[in-house]
């Protein structure tokens, strides 16, 4: 495994992840960008989002993916995040049928259940993605999907940018982040027993730069990827 520390350009202090994401929790949807995640889901061609009974959504956050999924057509959306603030969140916007707070890689949902697992913007706070496919596996249905959408490796490298908040003082603080090659995710799919049916990246463009004048410097960077498997 590559640490982050090697390419880290912020040096911000260091929290772990249910405390550095209860802190954030408020602010959250105000600064993750559409197009850092929903603008990849919307590009894949699979799964049929409206065929969805059952979806698993790992590392659920504000609930945010679990919104867009009951928008597109899923009738029932399962939600775990170790973050009580963040669940609160999403138990106001009300499109899940069940939220707990729990760990991604063991969520305690029902083995072999789920046409959907789904998991968005937390490959980077497990020191390992092996367990989170795995449970991935675990949850699915003979033929269902995971869609993962991730951060990108290259982007965390040339930009050195952990991801992080700003805290009511100011103060900016990381959250505990490591660094998965795109191999890592293909080997650990793989070894889960997972078929990759599509991927896309996304890329700063005149979207991002719009955004954020800052990441002028980074245009045609990948920032984030989507995968979508089928087991």
């Amino acid at each position: 495994m590559i640490p982050f520390s090697d390419f880290d350009t912020r040096g911000y202090p260091t929290v772990d992840v249910a405390s550095g994401y209860g802190a954030w929790a408020q602010t959250y949807e105000g600064t993750v960008e559409d197009l850092m995640d929903i603008d990849l889901l919307e590009r894949l061609s699979g799964p049929e989002w409206a065929s969805v009974r059952r979806a698993a959504d790992l590392g659920c956050g504000t609930g945010r993916t679990g919104a867009w999924l009951r928008e597109k057509g899923a009738r029932g959306v399962d939600g775990v995040d170790l973050t009580p603030e963040m669940l609160a969140i999403a138990e106001e916007k009300g499109a899940h049928e069940s939220l707990r707070v729990g760990d991604a890689t063991d969520s305690g949902f029902e083995g072999g259940a789920y046409d959907l697992v789904i998991s968005s913007l937390i490959d980077e706070h497990l020191p390992d993605v092996g367990p989170l496919y795995e449970e991935a596996a675990r949850l699915a249905r003979p033929g269902g999907w995971l869609v993962m959408v991730t951060f990108h490796p290259q982007f965390m490298i040339t930009t050195g940018m952990p991801t992080h908040y700003t805290d009511k003082r100011g103060r900016s603080f990381t959250i505990a982040t490591h660094l998965h090659l795109v191999s890592d995710h293909v080997k650990a799919a793989v070894a889960a027993g997972w078929q990759l049916r599509e991927m896309h990246e996304g890329v700063v463009d005149d979207r991002w730069v719009e955004l954020k004048p800052k990441w002028a410097k980074f245009r045609s960077t990948p920032v984030s990827a989507v995968y979508a498997w089928q087991k």
